[in-house]
């Protein structure tokens, strides 16, 4: 372990380190695909999230410039890891399922059972799907279910969404262009086209490396759950990139973090009195298995009400999760509300102040490029 340097390590301290890593304090990213490759892989189960998670990112944009980006094949959208949706650039998604699909599609194996899916089912769908697809045509979600019928494979019950997940996870389908507020089903080798290969080990090691300095200060187990990939591997896999980290310990527990990011406890850590407003699912409060570090535990059911897996909005202050905020369409316009922890006080004022520029900020991007 380095030295800590001045700064006295805290919540606070720790909060706002995260927030320069992923790009939230600072000068940002200049494109949609650098935001998503720094990132390695962001949480895009609720595409509207998505958006604005990388808009947050990246100063000035609008959603339609996130949109244009899935649209040409700049970033994608699948299943990686955790048998959830996130963005990842192209070229990783292929050694990232490589690493994580078997364990993915095991765990899947149960529920499996319960839909009636066999081997052979997933390869009836898997023929169906690139007949259907192939040479660079692409189907929406209803058009692809209503072909899984027509070859005798129900789509009911969430069957339909289990053999689609599957598929993508096996490489043979990937979330293409938007429709609106859809995305289109594309053949992976047709829209993505320059894949790289990596080994496991190197994989594994190449992953650890970019998360924790995208998500530092962060833990070996943060990166564990994060992934999907058993702690043994992380652990070794930890050996052989540490060199090129900075390691600190707070309340006993070791964090990782990029040595540029560490400078900042000698040089200043910014963002002390940032104000923003977050997406739900933002990588900022769920990419890590401990997130006491930037939320009071006494406030987590506030953020996931009665842990239904449903992340709400965030208002994050000084590194620190303080609210929530909601926002709505009313008479053509988007009014943002929001619902700060402290019912009593609320935000404080020059807090909000800075909260209405984040609505601002939000609004802008959601209205015409």
């Amino acid at each position: 372990m380095r030295p800590t340097g001045r700064a006295r390590l805290s919540r606070g301290i720790l909060g706002r380190l995260r927030l320069a890593s992923q790009g939230l304090a600072g000068s940002g990213f200049r494109s949609p695909g650098a935001a998503v490759r720094w990132m390695t892989a962001m949480q895009a189960q609720d595409l509207q999230s998505a958006l604005w998670a990388v808009g947050q990112r990246l100063p000035g944009s609008r959603a339609a410039d996130v949109r244009g980006a899935i649209d040409r094949g700049e970033i994608v959208r699948s299943w990686p890891m955790r048998g959830t949706l996130h963005l990842v650039a192209p070229e990783d998604l292929q050694w990232m399922l490589a690493i994580t699909s078997g364990r993915l599609i095991r765990s899947a194996a149960g529920r499996h059972r319960e839909l009636g899916i066999t081997a052979a089912d997933i390869h009836a769908a898997a023929d169906t799907a690139l007949q259907l697809v192939s040479g660079g045509a692409a189907a929406s979600r209803a058009e692809l279910f209503q072909a899984f019928e027509r070859a005798g494979q129900p789509t009911a019950g969430q069957r339909g969404i289990h053999l689609l997940g599957t598929l993508c996870q096996q490489g043979l389908l990937v979330l293409g262009p938007l429709a609106g507020n859809q995305q289109l089903v594309v053949a992976f080798d047709d829209w993505i086209t320059g894949s790289r290969t990596l080994d496991r080990a190197d994989g594994v090691a190449e992953w650890l490396l970019r998360y924790l300095r995208s998500h530092g200060p962060a833990t070996e187990r943060d990166f564990s759950w994060w992934s999907g990939i058993p702690l043994t591997e992380v652990r070794a896999a930890l050996a052989r990139v540490k060199d090129q980290l900075v390691g600190l310990v707070f309340e006993g527990t070791a964090y990782w973090l990029s040595p540029e990011t560490a400078a900042l406890l000698e040089d200043g850590v910014p963002a002390g009195r940032l104000v923003l407003a977050l997406p739900g699912f933002d990588e900022f409060l769920l990419g890590y298995t401990d997130r006491s570090i930037v939320l009071p535990p006494v406030h987590a059911d506030k953020i996931v009400p009665g842990g239904n897996g449903v992340f709400r909005k965030t208002i994050v202050s000084g590194g620190q999760v303080v609210g929530t905020w909601e926002a709505s369409r009313s008479r053509g316009s988007v009014v943002v509300v929001p619902q700060p922890f402290d019912d009593v006080n609320g935000l404080r004022p020059a807090a909000q102040r800075s909260f209405e520029l984040q609505a601002a900020k939000y609004r802008r991007f959601l209205g015409p490029p």
